[in-house]
């Protein structure tokens, strides 16, 4: 049976039958629908490469952010989100494309909620003759059935760990139980690829990125900790067993126009910066990036675009 068909794939298990076009909380059906595919160069410096990542932006989102910078593609009615349906020969088709213009890695964005589909796209890329590493790059929030779907089709892991306070998950990601299951999701992510580079490229492991929500220091704190006593060491080289990527680049953007919560109307201030550092150094956190302090919305995508970032940032290759 299709696992949409009483859809359990991610910690919603909403149960509704996407297969007859039932919409769970991610809000959509079965089909897979895609926004952008393009090389973009400002992932982390192993994601990049020298040839750029290959992002394929996943319309839907199984969880909620308040300030989802995405938002024209994560949330709002399935009609008025931005995105088309593609079958399994398009999304192969898209994949080679990528490859094609250069790209050192697909780079699959928030498909949790697809991810029967996209296994399907990846496996049929790759009887084609996908090359590169396939990543996924989630919220964190993915299901074990998820998870065990993806197995055999992702090299390289590359979740959020939004959070480890339930407080602020019902908050701002309406998903009080976001801390357990994304943490759980993590686990799972590093028992499946262990870290490894080639001419310091990410072939395989588990990159964790943690966004810094401005006045809750204490929260980014927490997943510190977590990092360093369940990340940091191990047997692989000096890679330990993931990498982490402290991200500074918050921006409020009110993604549900203030109905459900009020969301920090400044960015991560250059105090707030200088206590990250010193946090990184008393964990003893090394294993990876932390991204310079960023300010402004000039960065920001808008998906309208045929291409939705700068033009220094990227290159499209399919556009909805």
């Amino acid at each position: 049976m299709s696992p949409y068909k009483n859809c359990l794939l991610c910690p919603r298990r909403c149960a509704v039958d996407r297969e007859a076009g039932q919409l769970g909380y991610c809000g959509e059906t079965s089909a897979l629908r895609l926004a952008f595919a393009g090389i973009h160069r400002g992932e982390e410096p192993p994601l990049t490469g020298t040839g750029g990542s290959g992002t394929v932006f996943v319309s839907g989102c199984n969880l909620g952010c308040a300030f989802c910078q995405n938002f024209q593609i994560s949330q709002g009615g399935c009609v008025s989100r931005i995105g088309r349906v593609v079958d399994t020969v398009e999304f192969a088709e898209i994949c080679l494309a990528l490859e094609a213009k250069g790209a050192g890695n697909i780079n699959i964005v928030t498909g949790s909620h697809a991810a029967p589909a996209l296994a399907l796209g990846i496996g049929e890329a790759r009887k084609q003759g996908l090359s590169v590493p396939v990543l996924w790059n989630s919220s964190g929030y993915d299901g074990a059935e998820t998870l065990e779907i993806l197995r055999d089709f992702v090299d390289v892991y590359l979740p959020d760990l939004k959070t480890l306070d339930a407080g602020i998950a019902a908050r701002f990601f309406n998903a009080p139980d976001y801390p357990a299951q994304a943490s759980a999701a993590i686990l799972k992510m590093m028992e499946y690829r262990e870290p490894r580079f080639v001419d310091g490229a990410m072939v395989s492991g588990v990159m964790l990125r943690h966004l810094v929500i401005p006045g809750y220091l204490e929260a980014t704190r927490q997943v510190l900790r977590w990092f360093s006593e369940n990340c940091v060491g191990g047997s692989h080289d000096s890679h330990g067993r993931a990498q982490l990527s402290l991200m500074t680049q918050y921006t409020p953007v009110q993604a549900d126009s203030g109905s459900r919560t009020q969301i920090p109307g400044r960015y991560v201030s250059e105090d707030e910066y200088n206590t990250l550092i010193a946090m990184l150094d008393e964990f003893g956190i090394d294993d990876g990036f932390c991204q310079e302090l960023v300010t402004g919305s000039e960065w920001l995508p808008d998906f309208s675009r045929p291409n939705p970032f700068s033009s220094e940032l990227s290159v499209p290759v399919w556009h909805c």
